[in-house]
């Protein structure tokens, strides 16, 4: 088995600490000690041989890359000419593992995911790997829901149970639902066989080609072409994810339930769930001075911040840029944050 992680994206819902420039899979964000990226490659690390882990990364974050992970050898990049979100990115890792001949079963993984029980997530990759060697079939990982969580999206998978594999069933994957409402997702969790999306997938660089061919065939043909062609092309295909793409079209879909502890670190208060809070529920890092601050979240880059009588509430200080956002709304900054950038470009043309 080989992995391939996913190292494109901009993480802007952390803004102002990820920026265009850095984003969160460059930055420290769940340990001290390594950043995200270098985590996950670790991850793949302790259990995979070094020469079978791959990094896609567009070609601005190269030299990030390069920095964060000295020991990859070029052959190890998946360079891809411009951010297009993960269709197009899968489509490439695919394309360039069988343009060397390579289509054992791969694990597409995000950089950016907190996964602390790497054995445990290792016995369900293998678990994956051993269905999806079969042509065409595609392995995700259903996270058991822990919450009523609004950010995630949703599968939802049949009662019956396909197989069982070193310790773990598999099952078909019926649906998936999009990001619900709260009311909803309360409903979901009740239902056993609810899963979150984990957005880690199984299956071979034949699985993936066969099916963009019949899916996505602009997106495919793209590969056909090389050098100058192909990077003009690739940078005029559209942003498209690769569960829209051709994951939610799959006909031999399967999930592995997992329980062990999983986060996607995609907003703030997602480190509430990775850092012990203070005896009032705060999340302090920097210089900050709280007085009657109660369950928010402050961090401070190179000031001192004072913070008083404030509830649940996010305050965010870099060079980049502050950020003050109550908790309840931090879904609305990746937005507020591509209307900040069009105000930019408006103003510089």
């Amino acid at each position: 088995m080989k992995a391939v992680i996913m190292a494109g994206g901009k993480g802007t819902r952390f803004w102002p600490r990820s920026t265009e420039e850095k984003p969160k899979q460059f930055l420290q964000l769940a340990s001290d000690r390594a950043t995200m990226l270098q985590q996950t490659y670790e991850r793949f690390r302790s259990c995979l041989a070094e020469e079978d882990i791959y990094v896609a990364v567009s070609e601005n974050y190269l030299p990030l890359v390069r920095e964060q992970l000295p020991t990859l050898k070029a052959g190890q990049l998946m360079i891809e000419p411009d951010q297009r979100d993960t269709a197009p990115c899968v489509a490439l890792a695919a394309s360039f593992l069988l343009n060397r001949g390579i289509d054992e079963v791969i694990v597409t993984a995000p950089s950016d995911q907190f996964i602390p029980e790497t054995a445990q997530l290792m016995e369900a990759l293998r678990a994956a790997e051993s269905v999806a060697e079969e042509d065409e079939t595609v392995v995700t990982l259903g996270i058991v829901p822990t919450r009523a969580e609004t950010g995630f999206g949703y599968i939802a998978a049949s009662e019956q149970v396909r197989a069982e594999r070193y310790g773990h069933l598999i099952k078909e994957v019926k649906a998936f639902i999009e990001k619900p409402t709260k009311e909803k997702a309360e409903q979901l969790i009740q239902d056993s066989n609810i899963y979150w999306n984990s957005g880690i997938f199984i299956w071979k660089p034949s699985t993936i080609a066969a099916y963009m061919r019949r899916y996505q065939p602009q997106l495919w043909s793209v590969f056909q072409s090389s050098g100058d062609a192909l990077k003009q092309a690739y940078r005029q295909l559209p942003k498209q994810s690769v569960d829209y793409a051709i994951i939610e079209k799959v006909e031999k879909l399967y999930t592995v339930p997992i329980a062990f502890l999983w986060d996607d670190v995609g907003t703030w208060t997602s480190l509430e769930r990775i850092f012990d809070t203070d005896g009032e529920g705060n999340l302090l890092f920097g210089s900050v001075y709280p007085h009657g601050v109660r369950r928010s979240i402050v961090y401070s880059e190179n000031q001192r911040i004072v913070v008083i009588g404030v509830e649940d509430l996010i305050v965010v200080s870099t060079e980049h840029g502050l950020l003050i956002c109550p908790k309840s709304e931090e879904q609305k900054v990746k937005e507020a944050i591509a209307a900040l950038n069009s105000d930019q470009e408006d103003r510089k043309g």
